[in-house]
């Protein structure tokens, strides 16, 4: 199996509960990028995947505090274009030479920036004298820039909304551009990855399914594989996907927990079993789901009660099953995130996912 290697781009995140948007853009302008925790990027990590581009998220974290995440200084050694947003300026700054301070408030929502002077990142734009729209969302700001450094653009609250260190190909953004309240943030992260890092934008989803699918009948081999569904769009794509690579290899445990809405079971069986001619087996365990959660009213208990019982489901079924040699399950991006924070912490925790909070260490 000959795997293609697409340009790629590389996220660190710090925490941010929107670090997905920022992958979302840039797959959507044609680039590969992944999301990897701080604590997990260093000069290792970076030598084996090899970007030629990365961005360092925001969080929630302040630069000012003693044990606040940092990035690895290899990052900064690489000699590729690095951007960072909000908490990943700060990052930069703080270790580059620059300094943070605390604000007496934060600062979150709508504002306005001015160009100062022309750079490639706000190609096409806006000109200079014209505000355009942001989204900020900091407590802390740049009181100083690192050495290299000078204003791209500024507003009343952020004197260093955007700045660039043009030699090292450098820039930090205190405001998000990859949410939508960001009028143009969608071009402000193209113009970095096309314009400042070179990229060709070469990657698309019908290139991820064909290179999906070698890579799976490369992984697999001869082996079994039993996928975990729940009839949702992640786990559903998932196991489609499996079935085109390896075919019947693949067996589908559909756990019947009694909350779909009604008449879904049904057609998600239908669905498998008929149209897709997907090995499946149907487990009506909604007795079983629907007893351990009466009475029970916090949602987050709820959750995880859930994510419990259906590993324990899953596993017998599985026993029954035999042989298989690899589990399979679909897992969007946002439920990781929502579910885990990067760094540990439960300020980033949005809710606990059924398929990632309640999964045992094994």
């Amino acid at each position: 199996m000959t795997e293609q290697r697409h340009e790629r781009a590389l996220i660190v995140d710090f925490g941010s509960q929107v670090t997905q948007l920022i992958a979302r853009r840039l797959r959507e302008s044609g680039v590969y990028c992944e999301i990897h925790p701080f604590n997990k990027v260093d000069a290792a990590f970076l030598g084996e995947y090899d970007p030629q581009a990365v961005i360092l998220s925001g969080g929630p974290s302040s630069v000012t505090w003693d044990d606040s995440p940092r990035a690895d200084d290899a990052i900064f050694k690489l000699g590729v274009p690095v951007l960072g947003i909000c908490y990943g300026q700060q990052v930069m700054m703080q270790q580059l030479g620059g300094k943070v301070e605390s604000g007496t408030s934060r600062e979150f929502g709508r504002a306005f920036i001015e160009k100062v002077v022309d750079d490639p990142i706000l190609s096409d734009l806006f000109h200079a004298g014209d505000s355009e729209q942001v989204w900020m969302s900091h407590g802390d700001h740049v009181a100083e820039m690192a050495p290299g450094f000078g204003v791209i653009a500024k507003s009343p609250g952020a004197p260093y909304a955007i700045i660039s260190d043009p030699e090292r190909k450098f820039y930090g953004t205190q405001f998000h551009p990859e949410v939508v309240h960001t009028v143009h943030g969608r071009e402000l992260l193209r113009n970095f990855t096309h314009g400042v890092a070179g990229l060709k934008g070469d990657w698309t989803m019908a290139a991820y399914r064909a290179e999906a699918i070698e890579k799976i009948r490369g992984q697999v081999g001869k082996g079994r594989v039993i996928c975990g569904l729940s009839g949702g769009v992640d786990s559903s794509v998932a196991a489609v996907l499996i079935h085109e690579a390896i075919g019947d290899q693949l067996t589908c445990v559909y756990v019947d927990h009694g909350l779909m809405r009604q008449g879904e079971s049904e057609q998600v069986v239908t669905l498998f079993r008929e149209h897709y001619n997907i090995p499946l087996v149907h487990v009506d365990a909604s007795d079983l789901f629907l007893g351990k959660l009466e009475g029970v009213s916090d949602p987050e208990r709820k959750r995880k009660i859930i994510g419990g019982l259906f590993i324990d489901v899953f596993d017998e079924e599985a026993k029954k099953i035999g042989g298989a040699d690899f589990l399979a399950q679909g897992t969007l991006y946002p439920d990781v995130i929502e579910s885990v924070s990067a760094i540990g912490g439960p300020s980033v925790t949005i809710k606990s996912h059924h398929n990632v909070g309640g999964l045992p260490e094994r």
